[in-house]
């Protein structure tokens, strides 16, 4: 048996988190039209879907979820279908028979509307008018429309939306002359959990040739200047890195603030978090790593989320190359004397900061998702998701670039993957095996055979520490080192003046966060005294008033993690407010353990049911997870 062949073996051949049976099926389109009501707060609508029956399969398995169907056509009949028991989080097989006298070639016609119940959308009042957007990654496709709701399976689409107010959808909008229609149309094939719909009162403003950022107008002017500076730079350095972008258009979105996530990569309408809006440029990364998945994830596609490092180590890799690549751009502008030394020594920064998530992270997963594989079998996706598939996966890759002697080496392997599965979804055999296909030629698999991939796939827990370049690190760690002896020397008084704003004037963003995040995590092995603590505000009044939610949510670990807070005092009031403002889980989550733990597990859930009704379906679930509450 191959090394392939065995790491086949031990992941599943199917998608276990979808009831369909698409193996039978190749879609050749699918055709989504919605219908857009603001009053009963639901959508209904039609899908048809374009197959081929390969296996001359006599009952058709789509997957539904808390979704009315009200009809079904087969090839131009109506048939009785089978909306069989749900299961959550699995939802509801849907089964349409096929006689013995239909066609290899079949058009499925299917009338469904959305129920109260959808975990793919949230209907809520924005800031100039009612509003509504769909978030269906992993597995809520299913609750909007009935479908193979697998990343297994990729389709073109048509999409038509009919609104009163503006609406993007998955793809390219297309001429439309009826009133309140917009059409669309996505030639590349997507898998169902890109499939998106957004309405609301939204505008447009240009942040690139090819980019457009949309929002309500508001924060229109805000949103623009955030982006513009450095969006064509993204496109073009990962055009030249993998190869042209072919979505025509890269336009985002930024949401409402219960948007659960930091940004979802729809294509051709990247959906993006208010909380990148900081005004000082400072998470643009974040649309680096959106842009990245027009390639990874969105081209080539992991074939179940089993193996969704794929998607996510990739797109982080991608992303840490073209953050450096502009801050090499910069460095030249400046005339610094080694710009491409100064753009690794940004890319490895960035990782750094990527590995201290992945400690605190595999220190709070369940084992048994701090693998890159996971066994998702009867188990919810949304349970296994956390930073293990990004982090992790990034230095998987970062491993492979390192054994094969650096970027020169691997790029060129970049290239050849993207190009090879492109429109199609693989597994990890598929990825380890592609590597020697290509190494081999170039007399280069004994470097390969030198890693251990049963371990870096299979095994929980952290893998071993790479050999970052810290210079830009050590800038940081001496300041942190010098609030460690102070701390360890009893907190003398006077010594205490000689910190102040100064020690972290030089400190870029990044820079900042690790600072205290490093110092967060030097003080839990010593007695660090509250009023220090509490002194912090007056000390680095910058970082305290930082509207950037990494610095905002990091400060505030740290003051209420070691200040011994009660629920009574500002800065517990403060916290537990700006985390009922934002919706992004990132934030969301950790501040609410943080709440359970450094004030008490009554106040913050008194705090969530404040806000509970704010979230998103499945920020708001996965909070009571975390509560204990379900």
């Amino acid at each position: 048996m191959s090394k392939f062949e065995a790491i086949r073996k031990r992941s599943h051949a199917l998608d276990p988190c979808t009831a369909s049976n698409y193996s039978d099926f190749k879609v050749v389109l699918t055709d989504l039209s919605l219908n857009v009501s603001f009053t009963n707060q639901k959508l209904d609508g039609k899908v048809i879907y374009y197959l081929q029956n390969l296996t001359s399969a006599e009952v058709l398995i789509l997957d539904t979820s808390y979704l009315n169907v009200s009809s079904v056509i087969v090839n131009n009949s109506k048939v009785e279908f089978d909306l069989k028991e749900g299961k959550v989080p699995f939802g509801s097989p849907l089964h349409i028979p096929l006689t013995s006298t239909t066609s290899e070639r079949l058009v499925i016609e299917i009338d469904f509307a959305t129920t109260d119940k959808c975990t793919a959308i949230q209907f809520i009042q924005g800031d100039t008018g009612p509003y509504i957007f769909s978030q269906c990654q992993a597995i809520h496709a299913r609750s909007l429309f009935p479908c193979f709701d697998t990343p297994a399976v990729k389709s073109p689409y048509k999409f038509k939306a009919t609104s009163p107010s503006v609406c993007t959808m998955s793809g390219r909008p297309q001429p439309s002359s009826e009133k309140n229609t917009y059409i669309f149309d996505q030639p590349i094939p997507i898998p169902s959990y890109l499939v998106s719909i957004t309405s609301g009162q939204l505008h447009k403003a240009p942040i690139g040739p090819r980019s457009d950022v949309y929002c309500e107008l508001p924060q229109l002017k805000q949103c623009q200047f955030e982006f513009e500076k450095d969006m064509e730079n993204f496109i073009q350095i990962a055009e030249a890195l993998v190869f042209d972008y072919e979505w025509l258009r890269f336009d985002s979105l930024v949401l409402p603030s219960s948007f659960p996530y930091g940004g979802m990569e729809i294509p051709n309408m990247t959906q993006l978090t208010p909380t990148l809006i900081s005004g000082d440029r400072t998470q643009v990364k974040v649309m680096a790593h959106e842009l990245a998945h027009s390639w990874s994830g969105n081209l080539v596609t992991n074939c179940s989320w089993e193996h969704f490092w794929l998607n996510e180590g990739w797109t982080v890799y991608l992303e840490r190359r073209i953050i450096g690549a502009i801050a090499e751009q910069e460095a030249k502008e400046e005339g610094k004397s080694n710009p491409k030394e100064y753009g690794e020594q940004v890319r490895h920064f960035n990782a750094i900061i990527g590995w201290n998530a992945l400690v605190d992270t595999v220190e709070q997963m369940n084992p048994k998702f701090t693998s890159l594989i996971w066994d998702l079998k009867n188990e919810d996706p949304d349970d296994a998701f956390s930073r293990i598939p990004y982090e992790k996966g990034f230095n998987f890759l970062f491993h492979i670039e390192t054994k094969l002697g650096g970027v020169t080496e691997f790029d060129p392997f970049i290239k050849y993957y993207f190009k090879k599965f492109r429109y199609t979804s693989l597994d990890s055999a598929q990825f380890i095996e592609t590597l020697y296909e290509f190494y081999q030629p170039l007399g280069k698999t004994h470097l390969l055979d030198s890693i251990d991939f049963n371990k870096w796939l299979f095994e929980s827990g952290l893998p071993e520490y790479p050999n970052f370049d810290t210079t830009l690190a050590d800038q940081v760690y001496a300041l942190v080192d010098k609030w460690v002896a102070f701390v360890k020397d009893g907190e003398k008084g006077s010594a205490l003046s000689t910190f102040s704003e100064t020690d972290i004037a030089d400190f870029e963003g990044n820079q900042q966060m690790l600072f205290i995040e490093s110092l967060s995590d030097k003080f839990k092995d010593y007695n660090v005294s509250i009023d220090l603590i509490r002194s912090f505000p007056q000390i680095y009044p910058k970082l305290a008033a930082s509207a950037n939610g990494e610095i905002l949510a990091a400060w505030n670990d740290l003051l209420i993690k070691y200040g011994k807070f009660t629920s009574t005092d500002k800065q517990v009031e403060f916290f537990a407010n700006w985390v009922g403002s934002v919706g992004r889980m990132k934030y969301v989550r950790p501040g609410y353990k943080l709440l359970m733990t450094g004030v008490s597990k009554e106040f913050a859930i008194e705090t969530f049911k404040k806000f509970e009704d704010k979230y998103h379906p499945i920020c708001r679930a996965m909070v009571k997870k975390d509560l204990g509450l379900n």
